[in-house]
């Protein structure tokens, strides 16, 4: 390993929905002066506005934060996630691109049902976990409570268990040296052939299709060739970079970070989610693990207003699905409505949002 990938510490937030874990991560943003306080606006990672509007988390978004500790400078990919059952395809998604996670509980709330859920998927996927008790600074608690609960739950020592305020700030430093502290820095092998997992994407009207990757073995650079596994399809990027929140370009990307590649790509069905990105020269190298297909639970058949817009309604999905890949749907016809789509959602809000 190398002295750069010691001080890379890609981590996630999870917790049962309201418990904190936005004003968490805006706060660890501020704390790392990675957004100037003067311009702070809270609930920074939930940049979409129907995110604002209902105070939820639906997509996952990376961020790189810069913190100093021991004449070290350490290189923090934060990746905030839903706490929404019906979002919890997201969350799987954050943990494969990450090695710990903080473990989030409400002080007055407890333990809850997607507490329990998301616990057990970071468990699956291996990732160390930092159990922490939230809104302390809330009237009339019972932390003794709280924190024999996650004991008995999860097995945490007493010892483990940090306390801290997002709201105010109290103990988030003593949180983000833990995270320095306590989680492994990223395996891999920079000098290795180039594996880049895939674990989300969008549409650029410019760039085309960009790439949310996490360097598992190897390094890019933006000049070089480079190819997806699962379909073959050769792309040279037009950029690539890391999340500042905002799109930061840099030369290259090593083993362990987190971070983009504008693929330059106009068809978005060639970017799948757990795909492997590899060297388009590259004819040994092994795709990684990718994710399990998600199992829609509610359905819903839906029509254009005029006939005529099927491609349109067709074309909009596909463009709908490089961002939530999580929905699935097929094609329906009625005598009435004429032509449309049955498409699956992972539950009524969901589908309420799409």
């Amino acid at each position: 390993m190398n002295p750069y990938q010691s001080t890379i510490r890609n981590f996630c937030v999870i917790s049962h929905i309201d418990h904190g874990k936005t004003t968490l991560t805006d706060r660890f943003l501020e704390s790392t002066h990675t957004h100037s306080e003067s311009k702070f606006k809270e609930r920074l990672l939930d940049s979409n506005p129907i995110e604002q509007e209902r105070g939820i988390t639906i997509k996952l978004a990376p961020v790189r934060l810069v913190y100093p500790l021991e004449s070290k400078i350490y290189h923090l990919n934060l990746i905030d996630t839903p706490g929404h059952v019906d979002f919890s395809y997201e969350v799987s998604r954050s943990l494969a691109a990450c090695e710990g996670a903080i473990l989030l509980v409400d002080a007055a709330q407890g333990i809850q049902a997607q507490t329990m859920a998301n616990a057990n998927l970071a468990f699956e996927n291996h990732l160390e976990l930092i159990p922490v008790i939230n809104k302390i600074d809330l009237p009339n608690l019972n932390l003794d409570n709280i924190s024999r609960q996650m004991q008995d739950t999860f097995g945490f020592t007493k010892k483990e268990i940090l306390f801290v305020s997002a709201k105010t700030g109290q103990h988030v430093i003593q949180l983000i040296e833990a995270v320095i502290n306590r989680l492994p820095p990223p395996p891999g092998d920079d000098q290795a052939p180039l594996q880049a997992l895939v674990f989300n994407s969008f549409y650029h009207p410019h760039h085309g299709v960009i790439a949310y990757v996490r360097i598992i073995n190897g390094q890019i650079n933006h000049r070089q060739s480079l190819k997806f596994f699962s379909n073959q399809t050769i792309f040279k990027p037009l950029n690539l970079g890391y999340f500042a929140p905002a799109l930061k370009p840099v030369d290259s990307l090593t083993c362990g970070e987190v971070g983009f590649i504008a693929t330059g790509l106009k068809d978005i069905s060639l970017c799948r989610m757990g795909d492997t990105i590899v060297a388009s020269d590259d004819i040994a190298v092994k795709a990684l693990a990718g994710y399990h297909e998600p199992q829609p639970v509610v359905y819903m058949d839906f029509y254009p207003l005029e006939n005529n817009d099927f491609i349109k309604l067709k074309t909009s999905l596909e463009k709908f699905r490089l961002t939530d890949s999580s929905i699935v749907y097929s094609p329906v016809s009625s005598s009435v409505l004429g032509s449309g789509f049955k498409i699956g959602f992972q539950g009524l809000l969901h589908a309420e949002i799409v």
